[in-house]
């Protein structure tokens, strides 16, 4: 990775799934530096006790009001006329960011891959391979105006190897990198796409799958405080990387 220190610099960072788990602490980070986040998750309980979180823990810029900075909106990411929307809506509000985490994603339930019921695959397919080129359909024209932006796919370690009883995840993790590298070469110089591994991290994704032995790892708090460097540090060079926080 390039580590060129660009993070003092203000972005503008769109993070899908940010209700909950990592998104959510990279969110809280991101705000806490000075910098402008959307949010988007199908939860809007969860979002409006993220935007509260937000304006009190306040930022690095005491004079932005960040009930107003900061942008969360209601989105279902499976949904191409629901993520074309949020689209039409950040520009509207916010133009084009400047970074964006592909963050949404879900897990099976542990189970033989002949066991997991089909709605639960589609699920999985559907949230973290079609949510994100979703997202890339309806931003990546936005960006190439300007040929500038930062794109982090979220991947895993089981995007790059294999496990029992979470295939239909590792398949769609290989598939984040796959789509990754692909991108890569569609996009001008100027731009960059990665696909990111976080590192096992004590979510609720990570207890589905280990139980509680989850506990024992890092909580997303803490992974936030390297990985808000990471992201804001990417530049055009990193373009197509398969990196890991």
């Amino acid at each position: 990775m390039n580590t060129v220190a660009t993070a003092t610099k203000s972005r503008t960072v769109l993070i899908t799934g940010v209700s909950r788990g990592l998104g959510r602490a990279l969110a809280v980070e991101l705000a806490k530096r000075g910098h402008t986040v959307i949010g988007c998750s199908r939860n809007q309980d969860k979002l409006n006790s993220l935007q509260l979180q937000i304006s009190s823990n306040g930022s690095s810029e005491p004079n932005a009001s960040s009930s107003d900075r900061h942008l969360f909106l209601n989105t279902d990411v499976r949904s191409n006329s629901s993520v074309e929307e949020l689209a039409r809506i950040v520009m509207e509000k916010k133009g084009v960011p400047d970074i964006i985490v592909n963050n949404a994603g879900t897990i099976n339930r542990n189970n033989k891959i002949w066991e997991v019921p089909v709605e639960e695959f589609d699920t999985v397919i559907d949230t973290n391979v079609k949510g994100l080129a979703n997202v890339l359909r309806h931003f990546i024209p936005l960006m190439l105006t300007s040929k500038q932006g930062i794109i982090v796919n979220m991947s895993s370690g089981w995007g790059r190897s294999g496990a029992a009883q979470v295939a239909p995840y590792c398949a769609s993790k290989w598939a984040v990198e796959g789509l990754t590298k692909s991108v890569a070469k569609e996009l001008p110089d100027g731009m960059a796409i990665v696909a990111l591994n976080p590192g096992v991290i004590n979510t609720e994704m990570l207890a589905s799958c280990f139980g509680n032995s989850a506990s024992q790892y890092q909580p997303p708090e803490s992974w936030a405080l390297r990985a808000a460097t990471m992201i804001l540090n990417l530049t055009a060079a990193d373009n197509g990387a398969s990196l890991t926080v």
